[in-house]
């Protein structure tokens, strides 16, 4: 079985073709500037060089031609016809209370897609593109909607609700739903193989570290609490999300400034977090360089890794106990500066970095001393391949 996996944005679509025969990645690529000037597909086969068309693509239609187009090369694809793709994952960023797993994307599950959008109005409108345009060019092709948000449902209302009125939850789904799940899913199973237990038994804090970040707690292979709300600017601080701040300060800073709340609302997604606070860059690469000679840097650095680690103790506390710490994402995955300060301080509860382990490339790795009461580890995430697994999953017992 060969699984297509589709990423789409509002003006991109990233793709990996899978064969879950042995769940390896036969080519992978993106499509960028979708309906503007300047298009390109990047085709990536491994063992072979990059396929690069320059072309303009209006829409998302034409842009899954192109990619179809390139598996489908005599020289560069990897199948001889669409009809070796047995099914298309997509990615879809809010599932809301709808869905606690994958679904076949039915009228049914794209209208409920649709009605989400006001919660995700940068992310599901685009996953919609890309169904449509698939339903286009592969119309006889099975297609499975598979949720960021789903891995979250698992959490207790003490959890997910928050203390406003309860109407509020009731009529409009205002809660919190959380990010980054078939991440969070991913890496806590493969922490649970690398330790050699199953992830039953295994009380484990991941925390995906990149642009955007998220921490969640996983007990038992079920999330029971996460740090992102309604939306993704809740939880940690991240490279231009501002994370949990006191809500008083949007009134507050609206009447300094004479900012609407759309302006507000700007600054705590796009101009806060690491930049605002460093006041050079939201990447964690360009504050730890400058963290040396620019305080503001090491102090963004600071606040970063003290939230990740309030966090870290918060859920061991509610789980009522911890085994493992998971380090992923782009951050989390290459930065072994980050990963030790998140760690430090907690010595007391068992977390600790053994720094030989800890310095070292990317890749699956335990970075705690031997022996240690609770495994650190680092886990390169793999969310495509989540998603294919859940594609096969459904279509083999729907």
């Amino acid at each position: 079985m060969k699984i297509l996996v589709i990423n789409a944005g509002s003006s991109s679509i990233k793709y990996q073709l899978f064969d879950m025969e042995d769940e390896s990645v036969l080519a992978k690529g993106a499509v960028e500037r979708i309906g503007i000037q300047g298009s390109n597909l990047v085709h990536k086969v491994p063992g072979r060089d990059n396929y690069t068309v320059q072309a303009d693509m209006k829409d998302h239609i034409v842009a899954m031609q192109a990619i179809l187009g390139a598996l489908t090369d005599p020289e560069h694809g990897v199948v001889s016809s669409m009809d070796e793709i047995s099914a298309v994952g997509h990615r879809v960023v809010q599932g809301g209370s709808y869905f606690d797993g994958p679904a076949l994307c039915t009228e049914d599950t794209l209208n409920k897609i649709r009605d989400l959008c006001d919660l995700a109005p940068l992310h599901n409108p685009a996953h919609l593109m890309g169904m449509e345009a698939c339903r286009n060019v592969m119309p006889n092709t099975p297609m499975v909607a598979v949720f960021d948000t789903a891995f979250h449902q698992t959490m207790p209302p003490t959890a997910y609700l928050y203390p406003l009125p309860y109407e509020y939850y009731e009529k409009y789904h205002v809660r919190r739903y959380g990010a980054h799940g078939t991440s969070h899913k991913y890496v806590s199973r493969r922490a649970a193989e690398l330790m050699g237990r199953p992830v039953e038994s295994l009380k484990t804090v991941t925390c995906h570290l990149g642009n955007g970040a998220s921490i969640t707690a996983v007990d038992g292979g079920k999330s029971v609490d996460t740090s992102m709300g309604l939306t993704p600017l809740a939880g940690i601080m991240m490279g231009t999300r501002s994370g949990d701040i006191d809500p008083a300060i949007m009134e507050y800073m609206m009447e300094k400034t004479g900012m609407s709340i759309k302006e507000m609302t700007r600054v705590l997604n796009k101009e806060s977090g690491l930049l605002g606070i460093s006041g050079i860059s939201s990447d964690m690469r360009d504050c730890t360089a400058a963290r040396e000679e620019n305080p503001r840097a090491e102090l963004a650095i600071d606040m970063f890794c003290y939230r990740v680690r309030r966090f870290i103790g918060a859920y061991a506390a509610l789980m009522g106990g911890l085994d493992a710490v998971v380090f992923t994402a782009g951050i989390g995955e290459n930065t072994p500066y980050i990963r030790k300060r998140c760690c430090e301080g907690l010595a007391f509860m068992g977390v600790e970095i053994d720094d030989a382990k800890n310095n070292r490339p990317a890749g699956d790795f335990i970075c705690s001393p031997d022996g240690a009461k609770v495994t650190v580890m680092t886990i390169a995430t793999d969310e495509e391949k989540v998603i294919a697994r859940e594609t096969r999953a459904l279509l083999e017992n729907p």
